[in-house]
């Protein structure tokens, strides 16, 4: 029954450390596998307990059944009549090379596809089938589930209570496992005992050293980093590149929508690094899992919108999309989640998809005051040409970067510069062609508008970035929306403290939100067109005040706050060290007297008679320097059993030949001082329970004993 305990532990644990990759694909569609993994595991053990003519195929045997398991689980679409095919194995050696990579290339939580979830229960059963084999030496049955649980973490630190509860019932299984392999007999109440005492004072002590070390001001480490998918080497034409030539096509149908909600526009790409002569999209695309949560930095409320959209991807791999989205049904695209770019992995031809995502709810007033987010990085120029950073001073009216600079930026080009209609509209919207427009024709497409407003605002500081995409024709909500190349439209973009990116229209071409002619603008765009319209004349605008330092304020908090934030992990240092003293002390002992059964000869019996002495004085017996076993003996009779009285004469005796003998110690003498030994700790162990727990963590008997000092 102790062996069958034992197997249970260790499969569990390995499936603990699966099932750690929830926060990564969700708990439910890894309970199935991992659970048919777990039975698979037990079954063959127990026939192979029954059989002992299979247990040296029982490693073969549990990995033919835990991959029956998975392919019955995760791949029988690909079985024919319940048997594996060719598209089987191939699905299974792509799930054991290639899934964990995919997965770390997935916005999480990941799509539960066995094209990325299929590693997982595979690393369960190898996990399962080493720890198994490896349970003869019960340290090494656990570096299986240990390893697994640690490749779980690298993907994402399971936090927060579901964390602890997650690490208590490894520990507690690991705790529970170390007991039953002991050679000795255990109650049903100590391994309950065990298994949940020891993990919660480890877990605990753990913790608070962490703690101690960390205060969470180091960013967590994850595999992910880096992980990227790698886009193929074709080129693609910049959309923004193709403002003129569309608007040349005005009638050209580009897609079609269906939505409840009045649509602002949609975006195809967003540029957000320029040289001088061109710009880039951000290309850190991932797969997009089954849902995108909000951007960290985004604290105001947001509604969820939703639509219906067929696309083409015969002229751009770019799907419509918008500036959060929150979820993708219907097509797998990949996601460019820092501004919601949607690129489809299709062959060219027609995709159809549903696409919801979030909006932030903000007041007008709350925005028009609202800082710009100083957390994004700043982005390249290029070479500047001369005059361009004296016009964007004078376009800002002289303003600090702000919401409401970005705002005077907008009226200063809407109110300068003028739309550019007819035949030969210009293109290109590099430095010769802004610094043309800027300085010297002040006519273009709403691609030059955009390009110069965000050069103008980086230069100034205020955060900016180019989209490009469509506005949305008017049309009533609920009914199939066309969208044409003449909708095509590049507007700027600010990012703004708590809302995200706050779409802007220096060029005055969006011409508002879609729905019926004369709607008015709802949502995010609604707040906007409210804060422009409110906006005072530049000359009465002035610049929000900044918070008082320090220094203005005399506050000296600020000198204090380290000072009271190193107090208390001093504190939880010094008590988790003394929780980690006090449950070390009989681990040092147990050591101790492995070290001292080690010795040989005269020396090992006089190892014996220290081990000895030592176990006595835990139990209350004083024994001053240079006490001999005999007299130890005597003082010992008052307290304790005969039984240990008994086992002291009889190591004296050792003591002696070994001693005074004039032949050393033998083999024989030396098994019966550490005999007697034992029968010493035998008898103390039947003392009562208060008794034990008291010597066990007895700090005095580390310590040679004491010279007793004579008081005249």
């Amino acid at each position: 029954m102790r062996s069958r305990l034992a197997v249970w532990c260790v499969l569990l644990t390995a499936a603990v450390s699966g099932l750690l990759f929830a926060p990564v694909f969700g708990f439910v569609p890894l309970l199935v596998p991992i659970a048919a993994v777990l039975l698979s595991s037990v079954l063959v053990a127990e026939v192979c307990a029954r059989l002992p003519v299979l247990r040296p195929w029982r490693p073969l045997l549990a990995l033919v059944a835990g991959l029956v398991a998975v392919i019955e689980t995760e791949l029988r679409d690909t079985t024919e009549t319940g048997l594996p095919t060719g598209e089987t194995w191939r699905a299974l050696a792509g799930g054991a090379v290639h899934s964990w990579q995919l997965t770390l290339q997935s916005t999480w939580p990941a799509r539960p596809d066995a094209e990325l979830l299929l590693f997982v229960p595979l690393a369960v059963l190898l996990t399962a089938v080493l720890a198994v084999e490896l349970l003869r030496w019960t340290p090494a049955a656990l570096v299986p589930g240990l390893v697994l649980l640690g490749v779980s973490q690298a993907y994402v630190a399971l936090t927060g209570p579901l964390g602890t509860v997650a690490g208590l019932a490894y520990a507690a299984l690991s705790a529970t496992l170390f007991v039953l392999r002991r050679p000795y007999s255990v109650s049903a109440r100590q391994v309950t005992a065990l298994a949940l005492v020891v993990p919660v004072l480890l877990g605990t002590a753990g913790a608070v050293v962490v703690t101690v070390l960390d205060q969470g001001n180091r960013p967590s480490l994850s595999a992910r980093t880096g992980r990227e998918v790698p886009l193929p080497p074709t080129r693609v034409t910049n959309p923004l590149d193709e403002v003129a030539a569309r608007l040349k096509q005005p009638e050209n149908p580009v897609f079609s929508y269906t939505s409840p909600d009045r649509v602002d526009r949609w975006r195809l790409a967003v540029l957000d690094e320029f040289d001088g002569a061109n710009w880039f999209p951000d290309d850190d695309y991932r797969r997009m899992g089954t849902r995108l949560d909000p951007a960290p930095g985004v604290t105001a409320p947001t509604t969820v919108h939703s639509a219906q959209i067929q696309a083409s991807t015969v002229d751009t791999p770019w799907l419509p999309s918008q500036a959060t989205p929150a979820e993708v049904t219907g097509a797998a695209p990949l996601i460019a989640p820092a501004s919601g770019m949607l690129l489809s992995q299709e062959p060219a031809g027609p995709v159809g998809y549903r696409l919801s995502w979030r909006e932030p709810d903000v007041d007008a007033r709350k925005l028009a005051d609202a800082p710009i987010d100083s957390t994004v990085p700043a982005r390249g120029l290029g070479a500047v040409p001369p005059g361009i950073g004296e016009l964007a001073r004078t376009a800002v009216g002289g303003l600090r970067p702000s919401f409401q600079a970005a705002f005077v930026l907008e009226r200063y080009l809407s109110t300068h510069y003028h739309v550019a209609t007819g035949p030969g509209l210009p293109t290109g919207s590099g430095w010769p062609q802004l610094g043309n427009f800027l300085l010297r024709t002040q006519r273009g497409t709403s691609e030059q508008f955009a390009a110069s407003y965000v050069a103008l605002a980086r230069i100034v500081g205020i955060p900016a970035r180019i989209a490009v995409g469509f506005r949305a024709p008017a049309a009533p909500p609920g009914t199939p929306v066309v969208v044409r190349d003449g909708d095509v439209l590049a507007w700027p973009e600010v990012a703004v403290a708590g809302v995200g990116w706050v779409p802007l229209d220096p060029s005055g071409t969006a011409a508002g939100p879609g729905g019926a002619p004369g709607a008015s603008p709802t949502g995010l765009a609604a707040a906007t067109a409210q804060a422009r319209a409110e906006l005072p004349p530049t000359r009465d605008l002035k610049d929000p005040q900044l918070p008082p330092s320090d220094q203005d304020t005399g506050d000296t908090g600020a000198m204090n706050l380290p000072l009271a934030q190193l107090i208390v992990p001093v504190l939880l240092g010094l008590l988790a060290l003394l929780v980690l003293g006090v449950a070390g002390l009989p681990v040092v002992k147990t050591w101790r007297g492995y070290r001292r059964r080690r010795r040989t000869g005269a020396d090992g019996v006089i190892a014996a008679w220290w081990e000895a002495r030592d176990l006595v004085r835990a139990h209350g017996v004083s024994c001053p320097a240079g006490t001999t076993v005999r007299e130890l003996s005597v003082a010992a009779s008052a307290t304790l059993d005969r039984t240990v009285v008994d086992g002291l004469v009889w190591l004296a005796s050792q003591v002696d030949i070994a001693l005074w003998s004039g032949n050393g110690a033998d083999g024989g003498t030396l098994n019966q001082a550490w005999g007697a030994v034992d029968a010493i700790r035998r008898s103390l162990a039947e003392r009562s329970r208060r008794q034990r727990v008291r010597a066990a963590f007895d700090p005095r008997c580390l310590f040679p004993p004491r010279e007793v000092v004579a008081v005249a």
